[in-house]
């Protein structure tokens, strides 16, 4: 068990450093049945939900640009790692196509599984990189998950409302090219972990999403002018190592500000994040606690 008291205060409320396993983690034969029991559990909620899921969807771009993002799509790793990332590729390419011009009206919903639908290999799916309990393994429809990250990014940047966010639970690779703070990515597995965000405001929102020649792209674009703008980081950042096992804990924190007068309208923490870390971090960033 992990002494408490010597966690630091984001650890504290909420990014806690698990102290258990799950009953599926300790008895692996329960994993595929907790698989489908979370999938029954999903399609029964949209069946039964209240949600307007957003649907409609415009070739036509809406007037206002929101907010962009590229993310690069390749990263320099071994020849049998580039192969599942050029597979990866051509997943976001299927998956960017199903999301580009969707709207989300006043009100309405959006749910990446539902948009994007189950990505198997009768939908041109292939192998492509994805990440099984930290480590970097071949999987249909790998890579997508760089799709939801770039959209969450996006809706961070806006007034729209995240209402399911699922993080990986393990931090594969280390800083290197990092470009987001580390804690703001999605995990994605149809049909039971989502990415779902709300708009609440009275403006008709649209996504935009492709792949260019080197980044996968994004633009989040509105019907009319915004009056905020979003500044997101990262704070409270740590290692914590409990025997042998390594945690990465913070806060991701977000600012809105009042476009016309420059005044912070909220400084908010929108997430806690804890992963156990699957490389060998520097040893002088590790704060080490008693068992």
């Amino acid at each position: 068990m992990t002494t408490l008291d010597a966690v630091s205060p984001a650890t504290r409320a909420g990014a806690q450093i698990p102290r258990r396993l799950r009953l599926s983690q300790r008895y692996r034969w329960l994993f595929p049945w907790a698989v489908r029991a979370h999938r029954v559990r999903r399609h029964l909620q949209w069946l039964t939900s209240s949600n307007r899921w957003a649907r409609a969807r415009s070739v036509e771009s809406l007037p206002q640009r929101a907010f962009k993002h590229g993310s690069l799509l390749m990263r320099e790793l071994s020849e049998e790692e580039m192969v599942l990332q050029r597979n990866k590729v051509v997943n976001l390419r299927l998956a960017a196509a199903r999301t580009d011009g969707v709207l989300i009206g006043p009100g309405e919903t959006f749910s990446f599984n539902k948009v994007v639908g189950n990505c198997t290999r009768r939908r041109g799916y292939v192998e492509g990189m994805r990440l099984s309990n930290g480590e970097a393994v071949a999987g249909v429809g790998g890579g997508i998950c760089q799709l939801a990250n770039l959209l969450h990014w996006m809706v961070l940047h806006s007034p729209l409302t995240v209402v399911e966010r699922s993080e990986h639970s393990f931090d594969p690779f280390p800083d290197k090219g990092r470009v987001l703070p580390w804690g703001v990515g999605c995990s994605i597995v149809y049909n039971y972990v989502d990415l779902v965000f709300r708009n609440d405001t009275e403006h008709t929102f649209q996504l935009r999403t492709w792949v260019g020649e080197h980044h996968l792209r994004g633009e989040l674009r509105a019907d009319g002018p915004i009056a905020t703008s979003y500044h997101v980081e990262a704070r409270a950042e740590e290692f914590v190592a409990v025997g042998e096992d390594v945690y990465r804990c913070n806060e991701i924190w977000r600012t809105t500000v009042d476009k016309r007068t420059g005044t912070t309208l909220a400084d908010e923490c929108v997430k806690k994040n804890c992963a156990l870390v699957k490389y060998v971090p520097d040893e002088s960033l590790v704060r080490r606690l008693p068992l």
